[in-house]
């Protein structure tokens, strides 16, 4: 697949790394000509410097022939325009932007981006996708990252084990028969940074980070079987009332009236701004990091803190003051990956990087097949696949013990029916199942094939 990516900051060049290593044909635009040399030099991918919108740019970088056009440059209306010149001109296929302002995403102006005004096919609004992470993380306590699928039959939830977790030290394929009514299957552990694909005989250990799929309905039991019981989440601190912490706000007020939310923000006039435009949420003007605006925040009486001002440093150091002074659970928002190991040892709950919420939703369009959704995994681990298993895909008709799977990959549950199967050996998944399963990225090309139709099935 020839694929264009307009911008090379962090989610440009980790969309070009993901597919470049996957053996298509990848160029990527920007003005920055560090930028542009660093594609050059670490991936195997075109590098065009230039302004992403202008169509002699566009033509340079083999627009004319190509499948795709990403557009996730700084700014919107850059975004916006080399998508409209990519169709107008070039009559490229699939458009995808990153669009930040919600002035442009607002539903009164729902017709803006229709095909015959400004056609784009897919748009990423990263700070609201963010928020509603954010949430989800708020509503199961204990979880590092939980993700649903399949219509939310089925979750991915991440946690940490400790040296008190129960399940730790004990071999995955015991799992089921110490909870033989469990639909849980593990399908990835992160050991000291290092990310592993595990087999029924490996085991979880202190320190580990696991990630699960679980039917939605056994999520807080699955939670309990790891030692996570913390109470839920009904006072939460914001830090930070920009965009994410705005839409998360506005986001508890709509969906969870049982939860009260504060917010500190350092700004007087974006903090007057946000307090008019909630309805119950408490907006404080004053500094995340000052002992004495937290304490009339309440954070000694809230079950979680969320820190997401726009400066990485500011959300670990706010997060952990939270903590000390009593907050129980603290979330910290990071756009550096660098910092990621160090978060377990100085005492941050939870990790939201909005740069792998933003390329796994862009990957969902781009994988083929009867794939529904795409969720990245640590880094480049590898992908959580939603997919429909069709009646041609060598997964369908025999039991899941004869199937030849690719390593690296493992299946995680079925959906039948409105019916969730965890799968064992014994399995047979039959045409039209919905399957979620986990690859690594050196698997991920096989699993595509895996759900693609083919010809003869015409």
């Amino acid at each position: 697949m020839k694929v264009i990516i307009c911008g090379a900051g962090q989610v440009g060049y980790n969309i070009a790394r993901y597919l470049s290593g996957e053996n298509n044909d990848i160029t990527v635009i920007d003005q920055r000509p560090e930028l542009i040399r660093k594609i050059s030099d670490s991936l195997d991918a075109k590098a065009v410097v230039g302004h992403a919108s202008h169509p002699d740019v566009l033509e340079q970088a083999g627009v004319g022939d190509c499948d795709m056009l990403i557009a996730v440059t700084h700014a919107d209306e850059v975004n916006m325009v080399a998508c409209q010149v990519a169709h107008s001109l070039f009559n490229v296929p699939t458009k995808i932007a990153r669009v930040r302002n919600q002035s442009y995403l607002n539903p009164m102006w729902g017709n803006l981006f229709s095909r015959e005004n400004m056609p784009i096919d897919v748009i990423i609004s990263p700070e609201i996708e963010v928020a509603r992470a954010i949430t989800r993380r708020l509503k199961v306590p204990g979880a590092l990252d939980i993700i649903p699928l399949a219509n939310n039959m089925v979750q991915l939830v991440g946690v940490r084990c400790h040296a008190e977790t129960p399940v730790v030290n004990t071999p995955l394929r015991q799992l089921s028969v110490l909870f033989p009514d469990l639909q849980l299957v593990v399908v990835g552990i992160v050991r000291n940074d290092r990310a592993i694909v595990p087999s029924a005989d490996d085991q979880m250990l202190p320190g580990d980070e696991v990630y699960f799929v679980v039917s939605r309905d056994h999520v807080m039991r699955a939670m309990s079987a790891f030692g996570h019981e913390e109470s839920e989440t009904r006072r939460v601190v914001i830090l930070g009332g920009g965009n994410i912490g705005l839409f998360l706000a506005q986001q508890i007020e709509a969906e969870h009236p049982e939860i009260s939310a504060k917010i500190i923000e350092l700004d007087r006039e974006r903090a007057e701004f946000v307090a008019k435009t909630l309805n119950r949420t408490v907006v404080l003007n004053g500094d995340a990091l000052d002992p004495e605006i937290l304490e009339e925040g309440g954070v000694g009486m809230a079950e979680s803190c969320v820190a997401v001002t726009d400066d990485d440093e500011t959300n670990i150091l706010a997060a952990l003051l939270a903590k000390r002074y009593g907050a129980r659970r603290s979330i910290s928002l990071l756009n550096k990956t660098t910092y990621n190991s160090l978060m377990g040892t100085l005492g941050v709950d939870v990790v939201v990087n909005p740069r792998a919420i933003t390329v796994s939703h862009i990957l969902q369009h781009v994988r083929r097949g009867r794939i529904h959704s795409v969720h990245s995994l640590h880094e480049g681990f590898g992908e959580l696949i939603e997919a429909d298993a069709l009646e041609t895909s060598s997964l369908v008709g025999k039991p899941i013990r004869e199937v030849k799977l690719p390593n690296g990959v493992v299946l995680g549950a079925l959906v039948r029916q409105g019916e969730v199967i965890i799968p064992r050996g014994t399995t047979v998944v039959q045409g039209g199942d919905r399957v979620v399963l986990f690859a690594a990225a050196d698997a991920v090309k096989k699993v595509e094939k895996m759900f693609s139709v083919r010809l003869e099935y015409f």
